[in-house]
């Protein structure tokens, strides 16, 4: 029975930045954080990835690879008003059950639409209807199966703009050629453990009983693998955010200790705004730095559970003292830095300390930044720490987080 209909969008980013300028359809691109050879790219059109380029590519590699490659600067805030609009788009053709990314949805197939025919049918209107009212460039890949997971693996089964349909009587053996790695919730640490268990192909993954698939997942998810690659409508499991985290590479500019902190101050100011607009409080606070030399510096510490920007930039500033010390004249260059709170809790049912300055005072003035900053634009008002990089770390897209526009939008200048 097919229940799933899955949509992919194809090079998304690149694809938008294709549609929005005409000079470069037909042309291999990259799209880059910043515009230096030191980054990697986060998305490639299909031009770029005939030469072998792909995201995650070291762009000096990448030049090589494909000399004629143009660099964009990614506008994360664009894809994501594209993003919103091809949701609405797809809504007007079938429901949208679940956004699982920024350019992946699932559909739920019902009554009629279960009948193979009828569900083509849909995917073509789906693949006209962007065409005609979001732009011809955005193409999108289409898997129709009997769950979710399926779908998903039919729609990197042919690309770019493919139709893919998986039905109960062609399992398992239309998976057979894709590789381990190409299926979802197989990465490097999983393959390896697949390796350990004797299941070195996807055959003998689907062969495998359901007790040896627990036994190499070491959990339940073994076992719900096992159905889903049976076609069997597994429930789809919500979960609740564990984290929040932002990630940043250096400008050549602000490559240096003073600079560093700057962003760091700056991930930390983005990251709290989001963690009040969720209702959340963090009970721990980490800081990573990598180096060009490829060493890596990083400290968390446990801190009385918050959403207070003032706390938040003291304890940031504590854990930056543990800092090797930067006077050293073979000190690293700092190429990227991160900030993340987990240990996260629901505001309303946290305590309050008893001997921090908080309170309605403190909440109301969180309250008032947020407000002031969403009104007029990111930077109105900021903590000082964060002085010299306060229109560094534009917003990023991250796979499982789709930015909201009003709380995390792009800085005005």
């Amino acid at each position: 029975m097919l229940r799933s209909l899955f949509i992919d969008f194809n090079s998304y980013f690149a694809s938008v930045e294709q549609q929005l300028r005409p000079e470069l359809r037909g042309r291999p691109i990259a799209v880059v954080p910043v515009m230096t050879d030191t980054t990697s790219a986060i998305a490639a059109s299909y031009e770029a990835k005939a030469f072998g380029v792909k995201t995650g590519t070291l762009i000096a590699e990448a030049k090589r690879m494909c000399p004629g490659l143009i660099l964009v600067q990614a506008r994360h805030g664009v894809y994501v008003e594209y993003h919103h609009r091809l949701v609405d788009t797809i809504e007007s053709v079938i429901h949208v059950e679940r956004v699982m990314s920024i350019d992946e949805v699932a559909c739920s197939l019902t009554g009629s639409m279960r009948q193979r025919d009828r569900a083509v049918a849909l995917a073509h209107d789906v693949k006209r209807t962007i065409a005609e009212q979001v732009g011809e460039h955005l193409r999108c890949s289409v898997g129709i199966a009997p769950n979710d997971y399926l779908a998903k693996t039919a729609t990197d089964m042919q690309k770019p703009d493919g139709l893919v349909v998986i039905e109960e009587e062609d399992l398992p053996h239309v998976l057979f050629d894709l590789e381990l790695r190409d299926l979802v919730g197989i990465g490097k640490r999983m393959y390896e453990r697949l390796y350990r268990n004797g299941i070195y192909t996807v055959e003998m993954l689907c062969t495998a009983t359901k007790d040896q698939l627990r036994t190499a997942w070491g959990s339940v998810e073994g076992e719900r693998m096992w159905q889903k690659l049976r076609g069997q409508d597994v429930p789809h499991i919500e979960t609740r955010t564990s984290s929040i985290s932002h990630q940043h590479v250096l400008e050549p500019a602000l490559r240096s200790i003073p600079g560093s902190n700057g962003v760091m101050h700056r991930l930390l100011q983005k990251a709290a705004m989001r963690l009040r607009s969720y209702g959340l409080v963090t009970g721990n606070l980490y800081a990573g730095i990598r180096y060009r030399d490829g060493s890596r510096w990083k400290c968390d510490h446990d801190i009385t559970p918050t959403a207070d920007i003032i706390q938040l930039t003291n304890a940031l500033s504590h854990l930056l003292l543990s800092r090797p010390d930067a006077s050293a004249a073979d000190h690293p260059v700092p190429m990227k830095v991160t900030v993340a709170f987990t240990k996260l809790y629901f505001a309303d049912a946290t305590p309050q300390a008893l001997f921090e300055n908080t309170g309605p005072a403190r909440e109301a003035l969180n309250a008032g930044l947020d407000k002031l900053n969403v009104k007029y634009g990111k930077n109105t008002i900021y903590m000082g720490t964060s002085w010299n990089a306060k229109h560094s770390a534009p917003m990023r897209i991250a796979f499982h987080h789709i930015p909201d526009l009003e709380t995390e939008g792009e800085d005005e200048e």
